[in-house]
């Protein structure tokens, strides 16, 4: 996303900006070591974790992206579920998606860091991803609708 706007994402080594590093929401304490195990599994449990929650809904990307591994572990998050990617090449979050997806997982919301979100608070990202999910949901249920 730059400015806003959807970027199609590739599948070379290509590094997003930021820390190598994840951002999670909407996480129980009883999901995040599931997560967890699921990295394991994909082979990316090297990447640093920090579990965002409604305490950090306030702090821009940027200063939660600087907290280290493991911050805020152990608290539920009651703020819809989201995984933001920093740092990570495009396979990564190709492999991260589709594990994610195949585990069955609940669905999330995806973003990947850019300059121009780093300054965003949380809950503006969190606004912006689930409004852009409904959009997009409406487009493809008015297009999957027949002709009458």
């Amino acid at each position: 996303m730059t400015e806003g706007t959807f970027e199609k994402v590739g599948h070379s080594d290509k590094r997003f900006y930021g820390p190598r590093k994840l951002l999670l929401c909407g996480f129980s304490t009883a999901a995040q070591p599931k997560f967890k195990t699921l990295l394991e599994r994909l082979a990316i449990d090297d990447l640093p974790l920090v579990w965002g929650n409604v305490d950090t809904r306030t702090e821009t990307l940027g200063k939660l992206l600087q907290h280290a591994d493991g911050y805020g572990e152990g608290v539920d998050s009651l703020l819809p579920r989201a995984i933001i990617a920093a740092g990570i090449n495009e396979v990564e979050l190709h492999r991260l998606m589709s594990g994610c997806k195949q585990a069955g997982m609940q669905q999330s919301l995806w973003a990947v860091l850019t300059p121009f979100s780093e300054a965003w608070p949380l809950h503006r990202l969190l606004d912006e991803l689930a409004a852009e999910h409904k959009a997009l949901s409406e487009q493809k249920s008015t297009s999957a609708s027949p002709v009458r």
